[in-house]
């Protein structure tokens, strides 16, 4: 876990904020929309592109939220448009969106496989959405996934949430997402809630899903990184860092770029 006294936040704070109006203006665009979830990952990254001075939008996308992350997030947008007066806010209901296309699928007796395929729906709708109202407003939809997520162990959802222009914290781990919100100004009721992807309609934190803390799991991010096994780990560290190599290889298809079957020259 970062240590918060040798985390250079004002300088980390500054140095994403000029790449993130470096790359608008490099992109001719006018500024970025961000999916707001109530979660920490999202009050960070929409913050940081307020802080550019450039048009942001933040939309809600409620999909049957609990009510505890709709309260969130709408705590944190109020905040962020009297803090900046460049921070605009939309909601788009997409529960009529979500019913209807349940109605035009199949469904499955696999209850299990059923609610993960509907909640990546989910998440492919609110991609569909960000990227509708960022054709509106020529603008770049800006990513909200922390690097755990987005490089160790894929828990995001393929053309959902990992469907994004830019992503300005996906080098920071949790700790240090942590570390950079409360530095930015995010609410006590965000740092404070447990991280969750509010892909169920229900109140399970991604730990549950996990079966490990982002904590744990940055931990484990570490250690194979410097070419430990599981071999070097007993107990909790050691379950943890199998939950760590399973997600990671099962996970890759995320990470890597979408194969190519190439056609050598002389079949062309």
């Amino acid at each position: 876990m970062t240590n918060a006294n040798t985390f250079q936040a004002d300088k980390i704070n500054t140095h994403i904020v000029n790449w993130l109006k470096d790359y608008a203006t490099n992109a001719k665009v006018k500024g970025f929309v961000v999916g707001i979830s109530g979660g920490i990952d999202s009050a960070l990254t929409s913050t940081l592109c307020a802080q550019t001075g450039l048009p942001t939008l933040c939309v809600e996308m409620p999909i049957h939220q609990h009510p505890s992350q709709v309260s969130r997030g709408q705590e944190h947008i109020e905040q962020l448009k009297k803090r900046f007066p460049n921070v605009s806010s939309a909601i788009a209901d997409l529960i009529p969106v979500f019913e209807e296309f349940k109605t035009e699928v199949p469904s499955s007796e696999n209850e299990k496989a059923l609610n993960l395929t509907l909640a990546n729906t989910r998440a492919r709708l609110r991609m569909t959405t960000l990227y509708y109202f960022a054709g509106l407003n020529s603008a770049l939809v800006a990513g909200t996934g922390n690097k755990v997520e987005d490089f160790g162990v894929g828990f995001f959802t393929k053309y959902g949430d990992g469907g994004v222009d830019i992503s300005p914290i996906a080098d920071l781990v949790k700790s240090e997402v942590r570390l950079l919100a409360k530095h930015v100004g995010v609410p006590d009721s965000i740092l404070a809630a447990k991280p969750t992807d509010g892909l169920f309609g229900d109140d399970r934190s991604d730990e549950d899903q996990l079966g490990a803390s982002y904590d744990e799991l940055e931990a484990a991010m570490n250690a194979m990184a410097s070419g430990k096994t599981e071999d070097d780990f007993e107990g909790r560290e050691k379950e943890v860092f199998k939950i760590y190599k399973r997600l990671n290889t099962i996970n890759q298809h995320k990470m890597i770029p979408i194969p190519v079957c190439d056609i050598p020259d002389e079949m062309k």
